[in-house]
This record gives structure tokens, sequence and C-alpha cells, in this order.
């Protein structure tokens, strides 16, 4: 779980008021991230645009890392489950030479 400071977090009716130094402090770098509360409740974050592609690189990085995983698994659960044509051949003791 993140945790916001207090200056972090704003209402979403002063966010109206106020959007451009919100803005302002974001791409300023005088904040990491802004907090918007509705209802006394965290609703969603406003972050650096640098700062958003980086965090969804290595969200589809990791979409790729897991993908490969199940990959290699399925991949290795293969070779134990199939024969080759020459294994299966000798397995049920057929001469290929002789098809």
């Amino acid at each position: 779980m993140v945790a916001y400071r207090r200056d972090e977090i704003i209402s979403a009716t002063e966010l109206a008021r106020n959007l451009s130094t919100t803005l302002n402090s974001i791409i300023d770098h005088q904040k990491e991230k802004i907090a918007i509360s509705k209802n006394n409740k965290l609703e969603a974050v406003i972050i650096d645009i640098e700062e958003f592609e980086r965090l969804k690189e290595a969200y589809e990085l990791m979409e790729h890392i897991e993908i490969a995983k199940i990959v290699e698994e399925r991949s290795k659960a293969s070779k134990d489950a199939y024969m080759t044509l020459e294994e299966s051949a000798e397995y049920f003791g057929i001469d290929l030479d002789a098809l």
C-alpha cells in the first residue's frame, strides 16, 4: 500500500479550483504524486507522465516475463508428454525402414 503525505492529498473540489497549480507542482517535481479524494475516499492519483510511462513499461515487462514462464513450463511438460516418431516406433516395435 502506498503512503501519502498530507500535502499530497487533495479533494476533487479543490483540484477543480486549482488544476493548473496542482499540475505545475507535479510538472516542476515539487511533488511526486497527488492523490485525489472524493467523499473522503482516495479515488485517483496524478503522477508525472515520465513516471507513468516507466510504470507502464515495467508492467508490460512483468507481463512478458510471466508469459515466458508459462511457455517454459508448458514446453517442459510437453517434452514429457510426447515422443518422437523414432521413439514411438521403437516403443511399439515397428521397423521404420520396413514401412
